[in-house]
């Protein structure tokens, strides 16, 4: 459980950070972090931590969402309702299930969002799926802490299932079934992104379109294939020279000065950053 963060994304009422932190110690949960609180620190949030003052202590306050998921093998991403941003779904538990399997092999992210508007869509881009708690549509008002305290509740079962202090659950079974791979941190595959939209520019591909709607179908189907560094290394190398022809291509047409690929050396690998398995024609 230890490996497994808990992140409140732009908290609102300081008060909501202190009962996620009481919420998150009753269940064993002590990694708390903090992306862009408006108030914090706070003396309400301690009062309504309730003992849990020592989560609040080695909370983790970030500015910025990537920073907090930095490392991360798996970011799931809790919202209260359908979206605009294509994702698959998990329940509750499944998602308690997913992120336990996960954690033993690195650190993994839960994400709730702000109190009025959840999380916002560039920030569930981050995630690999979604999490919904099935409340009563007539009232589907939930409380930050509720949020946390629901899926805290979760994850403490799916750590005993897994320890078999209690039955398994045949239903959340499924969701646990995971690649042996190591995926790339996320740093390195926002990296990849970042190399993947300046080649598909490079090579006008848009042809004058915005490029949000692809990026964004890129995005999930490189998420979703998990992709490993080796992989990310072999993906970096094809845009890198996807980048050079279309620079040799423009230098060709007439009257134009015959210039280098743009490149970003620390996206693209050179021969020297492989492993000695991985020579240039088999990578």
């Amino acid at each position: 459980m230890s490996e497994i963060r808990i992140v409140l994304v732009g908290t609102q009422h300081p008060g909501n950070i202190g009962s996620a932190a009481r919420a998150m110690k009753t269940m064993g949960l002590d990694r708390l972090y903090l992306v862009a609180p408006e108030r914090y620190p706070d003396p309400e949030a301690i009062a309504l931590a309730a003992g849990a003052d020592d989560l609040l202590t080695a909370a983790v306050v970030c500015d910025r969402l990537e920073t907090a998921i930095a490392g991360c093998r798996l970011v799931l991403g809790c919202t209260a309702r359908r979206r605009t941003v294509p994702l698959p779904e998990l329940s509750a538990r499944q998602a308690a299930v997913r992120l336990r399997a996960e954690a033993p092999s690195g650190p993994v992210a839960l994400l709730f969002g702000r109190e009025r508007t959840g999380l916002e869509n560039r920030e569930l881009h981050c995630c690999d799926a979604a999490v919904h708690i099935p409340a009563d549509p007539a009232f589907a008002s939930l409380n930050l802490a509720a949020a946390v305290q629901v899926l805290a509740y979760e994850l403490r079962v799916a750590d005993l299932r897994l320890a078999g202090l209690t039955d398994a659950d045949p239903e959340a079974e499924p969701a646990a079934v995971m690649d042996t791979v190591e995926p790339a941190p996320r740093e390195q595959l926002e990296r990849f992104f970042g190399h993947l939209a300046d080649t598909l520019d490079a090579i006008d591909f848009h042809k004058g379109r915005s490029p949000n709607r692809v990026m964004q179908r890129l995005r999930r189907l490189f998420i979703r294939a998990r992709p490993d560094l080796r992989e990310l290394r072999i993906l970096h190398g094809i845009l890198a020279d996807a980048e050079r022809m279309a620079s040799l291509a423009r230098a060709d047409q007439p009257g134009s000065a015959r210039t280098p690929a743009r490149l970003d050396p620390a996206a693209a690998p050179t021969v020297a950053e492989r492993t000695d398995s991985e020579s240039p024609g088999t990578w």
